[in-house]
């Protein structure tokens, strides 16, 4: 049983596309809070890798992965009805799985905007429904979207990820419309610019750099860590209260002009 407010001891988590990245990170902060971890992701071999890393920090009792296309309605139920059989009853569902797609808007496939929003918005509804569906019976839950800065904000050439991260923020507030009642939380964290292996490409980029660090109050870029106790907050007994949230961890970016 929780000790605390943000004791997460006998809670079960799945958080999708947490090989590496924001995902990893907080699939990391959620097993220190006590939480049984089910990893996610399509890569099997860095999954895989992901999970035994997990399994010597933390024991092989409470790491667990599951590798299956969160784009895909079907695979979605057999992963989701999988972590309920073999590991136990979802208690918190992170739906972090997310891709980019650098293009301008007239130069823009649609098959890739497709890709898109199917990787960053339709994953969440896919997953966030069936996990609903088994939350609802027992009263209880949490769902974390992570969006984005760009729920709020706009670049050239990201469209598809902006409209998709944009639609995140509604789908959370949607979903706390619908399940609230039945006492489970969907908020959303939306981080700023988070140096990842995904983004280290515009770190390097001098300009981009320093035009980051010009624009942010805090003057550096976000970590991954920073999005750890954000995460745990919301996945705790501690935002027993909190619905519909969009949590901003951006180092002020959104405040200022």
């Amino acid at each position: 049983m929780p000790t605390s407010l943000f004791d997460l001891t006998g809670s079960v988590a799945l958080v999708t596309g947490s090989s590496r990245g924001i995902g990893r990170t907080i699939a990391h902060a959620l097993a220190s809070a006590g939480a049984t971890i089910v990893l996610h992701g399509q890569d099997e071999q860095r999954l895989a890798g992901t999970r035994a890393d997990f399994e010597r920090e933390f024991g092989a009792d409470t790491v667990h992965s599951v590798a299956f296309d969160i784009t895909d309605a079907a695979a979605v139920v057999t992963g989701v009805s999988w972590v309920e059989s073999a590991v136990g009853p979802i208690g918190v569902l992170v739906n972090n799985a997310g891709i980019q797609h650098r293009e301008a808007l007239v130069d823009l496939a649609v098959e890739d905007w497709d890709r898109v929003l199917r990787t960053n918005l339709t994953s969440a509804f896919l997953a966030g429904r069936e996990v609903a569906k088994v939350m609802i019976p027992r009263g209880r839950g949490k769902i974390i979207n992570i969006a984005s800065v760009q729920a709020d904000l706009a670049r050239s050439t990201i469209a598809p990820y902006t409209a998709a991260k944009g639609g995140l923020r509604n789908l959370t507030r949607a979903m706390t419309a619908e399940w609230a009642a039945h006492n489970i939380q969907v908020n959303a964290i939306a981080p700023g610019y988070i140096h990842t292996e995904m983004t280290q490409n515009l770190v390097e980029d001098e300009s981009f750099n320093a035009w980051i660090i010009g624009r942010t109050p805090a003057r550096r870029w976000g970590t991954t860590a920073d999005l750890a106790g954000p995460a745990v907050w919301l996945a705790s007994g501690g935002s027993d209260f909190v619905n519909g949230q969009v949590i901003f961890i951006d180092g002020g970016m959104t405040v200022v002009v």
